[in-house]
Parts: structure tokens; sequence; C-alpha cells
């Protein structure tokens, strides 16, 4: 299985060097009969990544990897776009900005800005969080592919406050008020005396690509205070989001 993937790598590359390969360049490139290389590029023209010049039985690269490439560009420009979003919002709300996208099983923090009234001097950036005890985590979590969903759900959750949502019916209930409401809360379940909101960043074809996430003191992150918060941030997301591409409908 692994040589097998080693080899559709290299076709991959190969073809992406030279532009377009025959059946028979392949197999020599891979030291393989030509059977087996057939096998692989078929495989490879299956998922989109390779495609079929009808006139010549060539083979060049297809729009399958295309689309790979622009998932992975859209993630490398959200620091980017994302920052002067950051930088406005937290100057706007004197709180903590950040942006988070999903690795899995945690959130992690790509872009940060503190607000003048931000009482810590915390770096969040390049920081690895759940995804059940933060407002970025829940709303990342929310948006998932269910089986991914489940997945995580499936798992011991670790309890990090006595506020922390370890549940899984109760936090099933929680991600349909977040897809429901368009936004996240935290109150004091990942650090005590620490609130946050948090709302998503859509990509081009209206997948949640990251969460914009406001934080701070508990004291003066209130509940009553949350609602001009999230409408703020929800304006950001929504211009960042448009940005990467995304039209609302």
């Amino acid at each position: 299985m692994v040589q097998s993937v080693d080899r559709a790598v290299t076709i991959l590359e190969l073809v992406a060097r030279n532009g377009e390969v025959g059946i028979t360049e392949i197999a020599g490139e891979l030291g393989v009969h030509k059977s087996t290389a057939s096998r692989l590029v078929s495989v490879l023209e299956t998922r989109g990544l390779l495609e079929q010049l009808k006139d010549r039985g060539k083979y060049a690269i297809g729009f399958g990897v295309v689309r790979l490439a622009g998932a992975a560009t859209e993630r490398m420009d959200l620091p980017r776009l994302g920052g002067p979003y950051c930088d406005s919002l937290a100057a706007e709300l004197g709180e903590t900005v950040n942006i988070a996208i999903r690795d899995h099983d945690v959130a992690i923090n790509i872009s940060q800005a503190r607000g003048t009234a931000a009482v810590t001097a915390h770096n969040w950036v390049g920081q690895r969080t759940p995804l059940h005890a933060t407002s970025s985590g829940k709303v990342l979590f929310a948006y998932a592919p269910e089986e991914d969903r489940e997945d995580l759900l499936a798992e011991d959750l670790q309890q990090y406050t006595a506020r922390t949502i370890t549940d899984s019916d109760e936090l099933r209930g929680e991600f349909q008020s977040i897809v429901r409401d368009g936004f996240a809360t935290s109150y004091e379940e990942l650090e005590l005396g620490l609130n946050a909101a948090a709302v998503p960043v859509y990509n081009h074809d209206g997948g949640v690509i990251a969460a914009l996430s406001a934080s701070g003191p508990s004291y003066r992150f209130s509940r009553r205070r949350m609602r001009e918060l999230v409408d703020a941030m929800t304006v950001a997301a929504k211009e960042l989001s448009a940005q990467l591409g995304y039209l609302e409908t």
C-alpha cells in the first residue's frame, strides 16, 4: 500500500514536471510493467488528479490537483488576509482577537491581535486548543462533517474547568444552536476567568474554513455585552469570507 502511494506521487510529480506523459514513460520512470502503470494512472484519473489528452493518448494534471491546491492556498492566505480584520476588530472591541483553523481534533490559532483593554500578553498563535472547550473550536466542531463530529464526540473529552462541557448529547445540542444562531460562546470552559465568542469564516464554496474569535476577562466580557461583540465579529467575518471568494446567498 505504501509503495503504491509512493508510486502515485511519483507519477504526479513526473506529469507536473513534463506537462504530459504517456504510459510507457511512466512505467519506465517507476521501473514497472505498463499494466501496473496503467492501473495506477486509472485510479488517479478516476479521482480527477490526472486527465487523458484524447488526441495524443498522454496524461496531464487534472483539475482535482487544482482543487487541492486551491484549498491549501486558502489556508495559507488566511493569516495574510485575516490580519487586518483582527487588528481593526481588536482596536474596536479592545479585546484579543484570533483566527483559528481545525486540524482534526484541535483548533490551531493562526493570527492574533490584542486590543488596548487586553489584560494578558498571552500569544495564542500556533497554540493547539481543544474543540469542545473554546468558542473557535466549537464553531469548527459544529460545522465539521458529521462523521468527523461523531468520531470526536466518541473520544474521552477532557474537563478543563468545572464549566467544561464533556457530555456528547449536550454538545450536539450546542452545535445545533451554533449553526442556527451563527456564533459560539465559551464561558470559563477552558480557563477560569476567560470568556470568548466566535463566528464562522467561509471559503469560496460555502464551507467553514476558520473561526474568528474575541476573548477577554469574564468580568468585562459579560453575557450582557456578548451580543455587541458578536455583531461586530459577524460583520468582520463576512468581509473576510468575501475576500476568500464567498458569495452570501
